[in-house]
């Protein structure tokens, strides 16, 4: 009986978390949707600014002049909330957890929202500008480059999920080292295959052109340097904390 009450109260708690992630979802996308057209000028931006002078963009189907702005707000209300949407996913599962687990869980899942906005930042802001000036550039002559705004949205989309995957590296180094499944000298020892593999990945996700493939490559292995920098602390830090422990023991 006990046990059938912890199960019911348990999913009472998840629905009641997942209530309060899409009532302040809806809340957002309520506020954002008056300026969906704005927000979809500003997503379109990187590639307006390399068209020459009078290109635009086209829509080739009847709705998607209005839901292809609208899929924007959504998206961008997803990520406004989504901080909000971590802290009930935390409040859920963290009565779980023990104090050790709790101590390493909240700094690496921070570190993961905040490098996944960092890999879409990155997309945008550099990524973008080369990428669309490459393809324009690359036109042949008599050709007017006329991007469908929904086919933009699902390229641009996949870029920003490729690109703040990549830079969750740090975070899935630091985790395998955490757990003991992997050391840190056995990450240096396989450097050169990550590098190899690293444009492997990078020209299987990325569009037909070095610029991007590069502009992925080389962060996915710098942050994988990253990574293993970061976990040699963590296995130092373990060390010092014993030493200190050892010299403050009265007995």
């Amino acid at each position: 009986m006990s046990t059938t009450h912890n199960i019911i109260s348990h999913l009472l708690e998840l629905r009641k978390r997942l209530l309060n992630s899409v009532v302040a979802l809806l809340i957002v996308f309520i506020c954002l949707f008056p300026w969906a057209a704005e927000l979809y000028a500003l997503l379109a931006q990187p590639l307006l600014a390399k068209l020459p002078a009078g290109g635009q963009m086209i829509a080739t189907e009847v709705t998607t002049p209005f839901l292809v702005p609208v899929k924007v707000a959504l998206m961008t209300a997803f990520l406004i909330t989504l901080p909000y949407i971590l802290f009930q996913i935390w409040s859920f599962v963290a009565p779980g957890l023990y104090t050790h687990e709790k101590r390493w869980v909240v700094p690496l899942v921070v570190a993961s929202m905040v490098l996944f906005f960092c890999g879409m930042a990155f997309a945008y802001f550099a990524v973008f500008p080369m990428v669309f000036g490459f393809i324009t550039a690359s036109a042949p002559k008599g050709v007017a480059v006329m991007t469908d705004i929904e086919k933009y949205l699902g390229f641009v989309l996949s870029m920003f999920l490729a690109f703040g995957v990549t830079f969750q590296v740090p975070i899935a180094v630091v985790a395998m080292v955490k757990l003991g499944f992997v050391s840190v000298q056995k990450l240096r020892s396989v450097r050169r295959y990550v590098i190899v593999g690293a444009f492997i990945v990078a020209a299987i996700i990325t569009p037909p052109d070095v610029v991007s493939q590069f502009m992925l490559a080389i962060p996915l292995w710098l942050l994988y340097e990253a990574g293993i920098l970061v976990s040699v602390w963590m296995v130092k830090a373990p060390e010092t904390e014993e030493i200190i422990s050892e010299k403050t023991d009265p007995s």
